[in-house]
């Protein structure tokens, strides 16, 4: 099918591995130029590269900590005028809730609701000045069906579907879309980070860990970078039009909610 956004100027944050990478790609492959953008150097240098290699598309990176100020500025200086941005960072780490303190909900709201927020309030001036534009933001399953142990990471995302809500029917007679994708678990690093937890938690091998969430799973298995960067690549599409702040659940099933 044809997206019909080739030439379009995309935005992906936290692009160089995992479900940020997975949407890098299935964009490129629809033609669209990218900057990409991540904190580590070699790997986010890799995958330009890569990117470079299977597609004709222009990319342009910027290695910074997009959750800080300065690395926003640094990012929104080499992204310019965007058509298309996917907003994505590492979700806070498991605990409970005696050991959370305002330091930890202060950093999870940074990385996981402020920076959306921010990126949107820079660029969506210039895709409603253009008439067009399309903001996917990577959330998570904890929104529709919170996860215990994830509570830090429940509270960010679920404050920003909040704001997703109202501003999406703010902006969506202006041209622009706002959806959110929320993946369940998928074959990433942060999979294998949870599934490592897991094993010393519980004192099993991390095939075992691996198979026992599986199993909760009715998929019966992982979710992959790939299909998840194929539905984000749908929503930032020209076919997306009627599509206004929607919270789409990638989770082979497992999230047991009705609507």
């Amino acid at each position: 099918m044809d997206l019909g956004i080739r030439g379009k100027r995309g935005l992906v944050t936290a692009a160089s591995k995992g479900l940020g990478r997975g949407c890098a790609m299935a964009l490129a492959e629809a033609g669209v130029d990218l900057v990409l953008n991540a904190r580590g150097v070699d790997a986010l240098e890799a995958t330009a590269a890569e990117i470079r290699s299977r597609w004709n598309v222009q990319v342009t990176t910027a290695a910074a900590d997009i959750t800080t100020e300065a690395g926003r500025a640094e990012v929104l200086a080499a992204a310019g005028a965007v058509d298309i941005l996917v907003t994505n960072a590492g979700g806070p780490p498991p605990g409970t809730w005696q050991n959370w303190t305002r330091d930890d909900f202060i950093r999870a709201l940074d990385a996981n609701m402020l920076t959306p927020i921010a990126l949107m309030t820079a660029l969506m001036p210039g895709m409603i000045d253009r008439g067009w534009g399309r903001v996917v933001n990577i959330t998570s399953q904890s929104v529709k069906s919170p996860i215990p142990q994830l509570g830090l990471s429940n509270a960010a995302r679920a404050g920003l579907t909040g704001y997703v809500a109202g501003t999406a029917r703010q902006v969506a007679p202006l041209g622009v879309n706002i959806n959110n994708l929320l993946p369940g678990i998928h074959d990433t690093d942060r999979a294998l980070s949870l599934d490592t937890g897991v094993t010393k938690a519980q004192g099993i091998t991390l095939d075992e860990a691996r198979k026992q969430r599986e199993a909760g799973i009715p998929a019966r298995r992982y979710g992959t970078a790939a299909e998840f960067g194929a539905a984000c690549a749908f929503l930032c599409s020209q076919h997306a039009g009627f599509i206004v702040g929607q919270n789409i659940l990638l989770d082979g099933g497992a999230s047991m909610v009705t609507l």
